[in-house]
């Protein structure tokens, strides 16, 4: 079965947005807590450096990876549970970004990293990920499974306290935000679409992400290129991740 949501479906919500910068009052992350936070990591690692990919590392890792093999994180699921007012969204018209989230299971794939300059790839690994202080995606270790045995990786997991977190929203109202968000780097639809190639392109049908993907083709095709973008429905207290 094809993917329905298409790249020409994507560009229908493609535009050209201006970087608004952290919201007003938030404050970002320096560079003595990515050092601080890398140490904290590092300083309980396996051997072998490995990190789970279940969401945009799947399609743009930020460092260079020795080896790459199918896992699954039990405890944890992949879930649209992070706010964006940046990157795929703005403050207007905020996007979601998928972070792990307590319960169920996830299935992705680990990376292996060089242990050269491993502290420059998971500097930018973090800065990559995490931006507002406090943030919202926070790094740990995690057990995944994989076919040769159990191993320890890094993840980025959820904050249910952390002040992007969002909670579980109504099917629908997921679908309209990740079918118009869209901030400087891209839109959620692109997001989505990418992801669930990537996911598809290594045997992993995520049963949630591709309904969306199908609801989100729908709804793009519904709209006409000409007509304004409708309201927003997002309904957010609190300032997010990006």
């Amino acid at each position: 079965m094809k993917i329905a949501l298409t790249e020409d479906l994507v560009a229908k919500v493609g535009r050209k947005i201006d970087d608004a910068g952290p919201a007003p009052g938030q404050r970002s992350l320096e560079d003595h807590h990515y050092l601080d936070i890398c140490r904290r990591l590092l300083a309980t690692r396996p051997r072998d450096v490995w990190v789970f990919a279940y969401g945009s590392l799947l399609w743009n890792p930020c460092f260079d990876a020795l080896e790459e093999r199918p896992a699954t994180v039990d405890g944890w699921h992949r879930r649209f549970s992070l706010w964006l007012t940046r990157w795929r969204g703005t403050r207007e018209r905020p996007g979601l970004m998928l972070a792990l989230d307590r319960g169920g299971s996830c299935r992705g794939v680990i990376y292996r990293l060089s242990d050269h300059d491993i502290d420059a790839a998971i500097d930018r690994l973090l800065r990559r990920e995490m931006s507002a202080d406090p943030p919202t995606n926070i790094p740990r270790w995690v057990s995944v499974r994989t076919a040769d045995g159990n191993l320890r990786a890094i993840a980025f997991v959820a904050d249910r306290s952390g002040p992007g977190y969002a909670p579980p929203l109504p099917e629908q109202t997921i679908v309209e935000i990740l079918s118009l968000a869209a901030g400087h780097v891209g839109s959620c639809a692109d997001y989505l679409r990418r992801t669930v190639v990537q996911l598809e392109a290594r045997n992993i049908r995520d049963a949630t992400l591709w309904r969306l993907q199908g609801k989100v083709a729908a709804y793009l095709a519904s709209l006409q290129s000409s007509v304004p973008l409708p309201p927003s429905t997002a309904e957010i207290d609190h300032a997010c991740e990006g």
